[in-house]
């Protein structure tokens, strides 16, 4: 009776630590969806050719659904497509064109950055600078596409044999759901 008491006390313990775990986790992505700021937007050397980024170097997106400077992605969406929020003053870096450069208002009030009309996306699966995980995936109703200098959808497929991580070339697949290997 003993033994299935403690056994019982470790296993609570245990779940009460995965959850904990798994509460973190979830707290941490929300957070980091949450951080996607900006205040310059540069230009970044992808397996795609040079597209818009953060100054950080994560890769910026247009989403083909959202018409006439709004966007079209709330929620879930937004989940996976953190959108670029304006913090402080907008600055272009070289190569990017600052008359191409403003803002649209969010449902929720807050200012968007935008590119020549375009509201701009991070995708949660790109982690590090040069990575285009996001480049032609087909969700929430419209593709979405890296940027160009000059404001149009980049429209090439990354590399074949998986995807750019900050310059080379895995055996991975990544989907919105995650990646497979």
């Amino acid at each position: 009776m003993q033994k299935k008491t403690v056994l019982g006390a470790a296993l609570a313990v245990a779940l009460a630590a995965a959850g904990v775990a798994a509460a973190a986790a979830v707290t941490h992505q929300s957070s980091a969806a949450a951080k996607a700021t900006a205040g310059k937007v540069t230009l970044h050397k992808t397996k795609i050719g040079n597209v818009l980024a953060t100054s950080s170097g994560r890769t910026l997106y247009l989403f083909m659904k959202d018409k006439h400077g709004k966007s079209a992605c709330s929620g879930k969406c937004a989940t996976y497509w953190p959108p670029l929020m304006k913090k402080g003053k907008l600055s272009a870096a070289a190569g990017v064109k600052a008359n191409l450069l403003g803002t649209t208002k969010r449902k929720n009030g807050k200012l968007q950055v935008m590119y020549k009309g375009h509201p701009l996306y991070l995708f949660k699966l790109d982690h590090a600078s040069g990575q285009i995980n996001g480049q032609r995936q087909n969700f929430f109703g419209g593709k979405w596409y890296a940027l160009n200098a000059s404001g149009a959808a980049n429209k090439l497929a990354p590399p074949s044999g998986g995807t750019t991580t900050g310059g080379t070339t895995t055996g991975t697949t990544c989907g919105i759901y995650g990646c497979t290997p």
